[in-house]
């Protein structure tokens, strides 16, 4: 099974940081990729959008927080032709699972957002300075076999960087007129372990 950051990155995942081309190559049959480390923030100090968050929340896509040195747990797990990742939060009120799953289609590299996959974001993948840089170009809904484009969506922002033995992650939303709606940044370390 070959990784879906295999097939977007191609020959640029050569110049990836050593330890984040492991990351983003192939998990072995049979094995999982297991990160712990901590968020610095999460979430968005806008209470105002907390409600929308809430509803997200529900579909296991993003919460309604604002939170400082949130411990968390990455899984990859390879799937056919995709990575599908949880990211567990531990909150303050308790534990958040995000779950989505990464997959190269004939259309580019998707981002299935949420328990059920119905969010789904069309992502363009480069490699700068040996990091990863990635930026959605397009959210849809799928309801059934239709995919409904979402006029004026936010925009997700990620850079995956290694600095000393960890790897950073700094993940941001935008919105149009509102700028930096939702984010999550830290540090953790990571491994491949059996399933």
């Amino acid at each position: 099974m070959t990784s879906p950051w295999d097939l977007a990155l191609r020959d640029r995942l050569r110049r990836l940081d050593p330890a984040l081309a492991a990351y983003f190559s192939t998990i072995p049959a049979g094995s999982v990729g297991r990160g712990t480390g901590t968020f610095d923030v999460v979430g968005t100090p806008r209470r105002w959008l907390w409600p929308v968050f809430a509803v997200l929340g529900r579909a296991a896509i993003a919460f309604p927080v604002w939170e400082r040195d949130v411990p968390f747990e990455v899984v990859n797990r390879p799937g056919e032709g995709a990575v599908r990742a949880t990211l567990a939060f531990g909150f303050r009120r308790g534990e958040r699972v995000m779950r989505h799953e990464i997959r190269m289609t004939p259309r580019g590299l998707i981002d299935a957002l949420g328990t059920r996959g119905r969010l789904e974001a069309s992502l363009r993948a480069d490699v700068v300075d040996g990091r990863l840089v990635l930026g959605s170009t397009g959210v849809r809904v799928r309801l059934g076999g239709v995919r409904i484009p979402i006029p004026l969506a936010p925009r997700i922002h990620l850079i995956e960087r290694r600095e000393a033995d960890r790897q950073h992650v700094d993940f941001s939303m935008t919105a149009p007129l509102l700028g930096r709606i939702y984010a999550y940044t830290g540090s953790f370390g990571y491994r491949i372990e059996a399933a």
